[in-house]
């Protein structure tokens, strides 16, 4: 995230830091306005529902921005945001739905759309705000977390219960905070952001049609939340990418074929049955009561169709009707469900069950074992997985050689004390700096005073080996320097070959402004 020079007010000039982020529009009430017949979407909503309002446009120039639409290189035109708290501007450009959807219309082709738009467009932008209608909004935000894998950057999904052409609407406020979170922080993951807090887009379920606070996270704490006094990130709970590799996605989910049923008290083994042999069914979500019980029936029949779906190739999910807690084979309905071949989803709400189920029989090359065995194990921070007791010795504070990491106190002196690692390639102190790091994730993100992160002096530092610890601790490639400059620039202006290579295996692109720069 780079600087730019600004007149504010006709005042002096003064620099601030500049975000770029992408709006992808896709429909939804937060786009539509009143008519004689109902609410109807409405297109140009950067010009008529951003462009008047002071909080989205400082009315400075308005720069023209590349960007990709259907295949082709495009330029859309930009608006900023007036300096934030944390004094750096927002500048956003759109990408539009042709047609505006309503969200009970969104299906897998929608969510390849958005994921595509996204993987299109990654190396222009430093997030993503999706504008969505809610009633699907948490099958999508689970849908594209599924979909995209070694997300660097955020992408933020929001929409409103208002109209943001309505007098009394939330529409501003969640789009506002969209766009502030998406161009501030680098929290690298599909959020879902609404009524002031972020969400993980697939721990979300609607919870009311009307009120304001639609949307909860019944078994993982928000992300972030929106104060008077800024955004409080709980840093602990935000995942990083761990492996160096490129951001890639997935471009279509298998939804045609999977279906979802809810048990209720007195159905029939025929209901389910009949949804169990739908042609080409190779999934099914199961809603059942409690922690995982179904009615087995008096002479077991409803676990008999379901053991012979089993038998046939069908993956099922038992997950829990109740909005808190998981399932798990306590009692006996759910242990003979289990027995049954069917798969427990924890704590999964049934729209990153299905989501996750569609995304895992679309990968090549699985077997149903497979598919099973990842549904319980956490891809993307979706589920709650079972912690086990782990032992280790009491940190230690180092002898003669490398700095006193016990003692290091304060991140400020952590990150100095790393920063001297780096540049000696003393890959083994860098190491115990961060293992010892009461925060590595705040140590992971600090900068010096130019703004060098810790990828930024290792991508100029003599040993690769460091580069390679800090990326596979989740550090991001993306970081622009107070020289709007990205990490892959300094390490190819250095001649750092090594550096080079494992910066573009972990998806780091060129900023738009670095190319074509020579040495």
């Amino acid at each position: 995230m780079g600087a730019f020079t600004a007149v504010v007010n006709g005042a002096a000039e003064s620099t601030y830091p500049e975000s770029r982020v992408l709006i992808i529009i896709t429909g939804g009430t937060i786009c539509m306005q009143p008519s004689a017949g109902g609410l109807v979407p409405v297109d140009g909503f950067l010009e008529n529902a951003m462009a008047p309002r002071p909080s989205f446009n400082d009315m400075s120039e308005r720069i023209p921005l590349s960007a990709v639409k259907d295949g082709n290189k495009v330029t859309i035109n930009s608006l900023r945001t007036p300096p934030s708290s944390y004094s750096r501007h927002i500048r956003y450009g759109a990408l539009e739905f042709s047609p505006l959807l309503d969200s009970s219309s969104i299906s897998s082709f929608g969510w390849t759309q958005i994921a595509s738009t996204i993987k299109a467009n990654y190396h222009l932008f430093d997030g993503f705000v999706v504008l969505h209608g809610t009633d699907s909004l948490s099958y999508s935000a689970s849908a594209l977390s599924f979909m995209m894998e070694d997300l660097g950057k955020p992408v933020v999904l929001t929409g409103s219960q208002a109209s943001i052409f309505a007098l009394q609407s939330d529409a501003v406020d969640n789009l506002l905070g969209s766009l502030i979170i998406a161009g501030t922080f680098v929290i690298p993951e599909v959020c879902l952001f609404f009524h002031h807090t972020l969400f993980r887009g697939n721990r979300t379920t609607k919870v009311s049609a009307s009120s304001f606070e639609a949307f909860a996270s019944p078994n993982c704490e928000p992300l972030a939340k929106v104060t008077s006094l800024g955004v409080d990130v709980n840093w602990s709970l935000v995942r990083r990418p761990t492996k160096i590799a490129q951001f890639a996605i997935t471009s279509y989910l298998d939804t045609a074929h999977v279906a979802c049923v809810r048990i209720f008290p007195g159905i029939k083994p025929e209901m389910v049955d009949s949804v169990l042999k739908v042609p080409d069914l190779r999934g099914l979500i199961l809603e059942t009561f409690g922690m995982g019980n179904a009615p087995e029936g008096v002479d077991g029949s409803l676990t008999k169709v379901i053991s012979s779906a089993v038998e046939r190739g069908v993956v099922i999910v038992n997950v829990s009707q109740c909005t808190n807690g998981f399932v798990s084979p306590l009692y006996a309905p759910g242990f003979a469900l289990g027995r049954a071949g069917v798969v427990f989803g924890h704590d999964l709400t049934s729209e990153a069950a299905l989501t996750k189920l569609s995304y895992l029989l679309a990968l090549p090359g699985l077997s149903n074992a497979d598919v099973a065995s990842r549904m319980g194990r956490s891809l993307r921070g979706e589920l709650t997985e079972l912690m086990t007791p782990s032992f280790s010795h009491p940190p230690s504070v180092s002898g003669d050689s490398g700095p006193d990491i016990g003692r290091l106190g304060k991140p400020e002196q952590a990150f100095a004390a790393l920063g001297y690692a780096i540049a000696a390639g003393d890959a083994k102190s860098a190491i115990e700096i961060l293992d010892e790091a009461d925060e590595e994730w705040l140590l992971l993100q600090k900068a010096d005073y130019t703004g060098n992160s810790a990828v930024h002096l290792a991508a100029v530092g003599p040993d690769p080996e460091v580069l390679k610890e800090l990326l596979v601790r989740g550090a991001s490639v993306h970081a622009r320097n107070r020289a709007n400059n990205t990490p892959l620039f300094l390490a190819e202006q250095a001649g750092n070959v090594e550096c080079v290579r494992l910066l573009k295996e972990a998806g780091a692109v060129l900023w738009e402004e670095e190319k074509g720069k020579g040495v």
